[in-house]
């Protein structure tokens, strides 16, 4: 079976109501404001890793990624401009480092997990030179890191540096992102079972073979996809035809429905999961910007099992609910103009609405984090009332720069 039901609950929607949602994002900024404290934001108990329950701090699931969504909340106009907050963004370096000391140093410039997220941010405030050499240093780097995925690998600050580039058309970057780009080609692997190429990632103590959104191949799909126009003409053909080899022998089928196991190997779908960090929600919003139609049909199959296999019981949020989810209707419907996808974007919106408040009443507060929690659904909940989609700090970091518009 290409989900797990027991994962998924009914969809349960009410028509789409574009004043529900906007309540809901000003519900989300205006309580998320007021909850801020002298230890940013309280962890929420489903992000707390066994009894750790001290506050976090990344771009990913931290203080970071939470000031960015408030930021980003207000920039692109979903609700008024509050205070400033750019005073918070320094001290999270420190205490990212020391949350990151067990890993080692090597670990530090992640781009969800670590350093360079958070410099990233302080760039959107401070565009020094001295921000600038540290996010060039981080990149840099980060190239010869083993992960070789987006969470903590170089296609993770590879996305950074396409950012930059696209901020401030700066040669610098663009070089950068070239030569991490020649650098994971370098690191391709083939499979003489499938047919197709992959990397490893040497991630907590193992090495996998991952494919999905978060950790795998088609994660680090999504920068060489939005930056090859900074690519060699023939090094994105090698490309392309890479991306489409590869998630063409990785995909499952059944029918009309379509799905990734999460690695290539063990080649096992008896655990097929469907959400965006692993399964065709992400594979969808991973590659919607493909410039050639190959694999159309295949998106458009991954996004009808995303829809019947239902809203995640899991909540709202982006990396494992129900907006990440709506994301890849929002994409299929960019990509293929057909308004059926938009209707369906929306009434996930919906559910994740009810989602969000049922949960703030059981546990009694909303999940501060951008991945994770509500500050992302409500960015999500934005783009189903604009009709337009960019994931969170993967499609924009700087909204309104030209690429991001």
């Amino acid at each position: 079976m290409l989900f797990d039901p027991a994962r998924h609950e009914p969809l349960q929607a009410p028509a789409w109501d574009e004043a529900r949602a906007r309540a809901a994002i000003h519900a989300i900024a205006s309580d998320t404001e007021q909850r801020l404290g002298s230890a940013y934001w309280p962890l929420h108990p489903l992000d707390a890793e066994g009894r750790d329950t001290s506050p976090a701090f990344p771009l990913y699931h931290g203080a970071c990624g939470v000031l960015w969504g408030l930021r980003c909340l207000e920039t692109v106009g979903a609700v008024p401009p509050g205070r400033s907050h750019d005073r918070l963004v320094e001290p999270l370096l420190a205490l990212t480092r020391t949350s990151l000391a067990p890993y080692g140093p090597s670990q530090f410039s992640s781009y969800l997990l670590g350093e360079t997220g958070i410099l990233l941010l302080s760039y959107w405030s401070d565009p020094s030179d001295d921000t600038a050499r540290a996010l060039a240093q981080r990149i840099l780097g980060n190239m010869e890191n083993p992960t070789r995925e987006l969470m903590w690998g170089s296609p993770g600050t590879m996305l950074v540096a396409l950012f930059l580039y696209e901020l401030t058309s700066d040669n610098r970057w663009a070089a950068l992102f070239r030569q991490a780009a020649r650098k994971l080609w370098s690191q391709l692997l083939w499979s003489d079972a499938h047919q197709c190429h992959y990397w490893t990632q040497d991630m907590y103590g193992e090495t996998s073979t991952y494919l999905d959104a978060v950790h795998g191949f088609v994660a680090t799909a999504l920068p060489l996809i939005r930056g090859r126009g900074l690519l060699e003409a023939r090094e994105w053909a090698d490309w392309e035809q890479c991306i489409i080899n590869t998630v063409s022998r990785s995909a499952t089928r059944e029918g009309s429905f379509a799905n990734w196991r999460a690695w290539l190997e063990p080649a096992d779908s008896s655990r097929m999961l469907m959400q965006f960090c692993h399964g065709s929600p992400g594979f969808v919003v991973c590659l919607a910007g493909m410039p050639a139609a190959e694999l159309d049909e295949l998106l458009i199959a991954g996004g009808e099992a995303t829809w019947a296999a239902g809203p995640l019981r899991k909540g709202s949020n982006l990396c494992h609910g129900t907006g990440g989810n709506g994301y890849a209707f929002l994409k299929l419907f960019n990509r293929t103009h057909d308004s059926l996808w938009l209707e369906r974007a929306r009434a996930f919106a919906m559910h994740g609405i009810a989602q969000t408040e049922a949960h703030a009443a059981r546990y009694g507060q909303l999940r501060y984090s951008l991945w994770t929690g509500d500050p992302g659904f409500a960015i999500y909940l934005w783009d189903c009332i604009r009709g337009k989609e960019a994931f969170p700090t993967l499609d924009v970091f700087f909204p309104l720069t030209p690429r991001s518009t």
